[in-house]
């Protein structure tokens, strides 16, 4: 009996699975990294750091920061968490700047500046994708 006519279906599906999900998806997973006196944080602590409502966890007071304006990661990360594109968060803390409810998360530039920064700063916490982390790093969340 031939079983190469009942192999095609399931050769064809794994085909088109490995196609649509490649290896390398995970590297473009978001992550957040903070320094190594950050607790664990959970999506709605994200977004209320990252929207200024709160700005210590666990005794540890926070210090968040965005990546560059236009990245793929800020923008991922501000529709993913904040749940806002980056015009309306520049609005939103704008408005809240304005009203005297604090400053906005400062922007990091590159890779290097948010390692750096997170390795360097007490309470502080950044995103980055999976790609781009190091050893050593203290991931406190995986939105």
């Amino acid at each position: 009996m031939n079983t190469m006519p009942r192999l095609l279906p399931v050769l064809a599906a794994l085909a088109i699975t490995l196609t649509l999900c490649p290896a390398h998806a995970a590297d473009d997973d978001l992550v957040v990294v903070g320094h190594a006196s950050v607790p664990k944080l959970d999506l709605q602590t994200l977004q209320r750091l990252y929207t200024g409502r709160v700005v210590e966890v666990g005794g540890v007071n926070l210090v968040v920061a965005n990546g560059a304006p236009g990245s793929a990661a800020r923008q991922r990360f501000l529709s993913q968490v904040v749940q806002l594109d980056d015009d309306r968060y520049r609005a939103y803390w704008t408005v809240r700047r304005h009203v005297g409810k604090g400053t906005p998360p400062r922007d990091l530039r590159s890779t290097a500046e948010v390692l750096d920064f997170v390795q360097s700063t007490p309470g502080a916490v950044a995103y980055l994708t999976a790609a781009e982390l190091r050893p050593g790093l203290n991931i406190v969340a995986r939105p």
